[in-house]
């Protein structure tokens, strides 16, 4: 789709490459073909860390946040988040002084909205491209769009997060209910898995008799907010794909409210590898404390991992669970 999209721009003369000058493209997709720009003067950023690590192995130079310029063109890679769809355009115009920006984006990302936008700031708006339910269009850099710079933004309780980190605007419903379930004591090692700005790995680190807890998150935004709004001293920050990480010793016990989404469609196979890299982590009588909508098949995976699975009081949307002693590697 993307990579139709910049060919036909391309060979319209809708988007002309630069002859010389770095070319930054911001939020692509480990699905993105991006081979028709150059690739030994292209930059990616990408702060999901298995998008970040697929771009990286295709041979693509990569990084997860936002390096110094200058750029001569910028190709932004619409989020489906306004707020940080407005904050990459405003960074790609920040960064390609008398350069060039480029948007796109399915319509399902609001590219139409935000092309709207741009041309009532903007006078020198190229037309849109559109072709497989998406749009493509240019601008010159301008400083005319700078107010819609992504800061950061309260979300109570002084933590602080940003636009299109997960639950952007205060805690997710299911965190608060498992947060409030975790019990009074809480021993040993733990793990937050997809810990996201860092609320539910508060909560735990107030209870007694934790000794360290491994915060991993794969969004680095998010991350980097948690980093922020933690300051204990037993909190360790972990950039990578929860699915696979393993703490540096065997935690007593995870938290953990994962994703059911790959992309933009719901894939309950996203939790259940969740479940399978809690049960890896744990030591043998080790517990998970997990919140998940409730209508996610998690049963038979839960019933497969742990010796023991036990419903806590939940919600109509949310289904708590208490899962302890996990099955050795064998029994899986």
């Amino acid at each position: 789709m993307r990579a139709a999209r910049l060919t036909q721009a391309l060979d319209a003369g809708l988007v002309r490459l630069p002859a010389e000058g770095r070319i930054l493209v911001l939020g692509p997709g480990a699905e993105d073909d991006l081979s028709a720009l150059p690739r030994d003067r292209t930059l990616a950023v990408q702060g999901f860390r298995p998008d970040h690590d697929a771009l990286s192995a295709r041979g693509l130079a990569v990084v997860p946040v936002l390096p110094e310029g200058p750029f001569a063109l910028a190709l932004v890679c619409l989020p489906r988040a306004r707020d940080a769809a407005r904050g990459l355009i405003a960074a790609a115009c920040a960064l390609t002084p008398g350069g060039t920006v480029v948007v796109d984006g399915q319509k399902t990302d609001g590219v139409d909205a935000l092309y709207r936008e741009v041309r009532a700031l903007v006078p020198q708006v190229s037309e849109a491209l559109s072709k497989a339910h998406g749009k493509l269009f240019a601008f010159p850099s301008t400083m005319a769009l700078a107010h819609w710079a992504a800061g950061p933004k309260a979300a109570g309780d002084g933590f602080v997060t940003v636009p299109g980190v997960f639950s952007a605007d205060g805690p997710d419903p299911g965190s608060a209910l498992l947060a409030a379930a975790l019990p009074a004591q809480m021993k040993g090692r733990g793990v937050d898995l997809g810990a996201g700005w860092g609320y539910l790995a508060r909560a735990a680190l107030q209870r007694e008799g934790i000794t360290h807890l491994d915060l991993v998150e794969a969004d680095r935004a998010a991350l980097d907010c948690a980093r922020a709004n933690l300051t204990d001293p037993r909190a360790a920050f972990h950039w990578a794909d929860a699915a696979t990480f393993r703490p540096a010793r065997p935690a007593h016990w995870v938290v953990c409210n994962p994703p059911f989404h790959a992309g933009r469609g719901a894939d309950p196979a996203v939790g259940v590898a969740f479940l399978g890299a809690e049960a890896r982590m744990l030591v043998p009588d080790g517990t998970l404390w997990l919140v998940a909508n409730r209508h996610l098949p998690y049963d038979r995976p839960l019933a497969a991992l742990f010796r023991h699975v036990q419903d806590l009081p939940g919600t109509p949307a949310f289904r708590l669970t208490r899962a302890s002693n996990p099955f050795p590697p064998n029994r899986r």
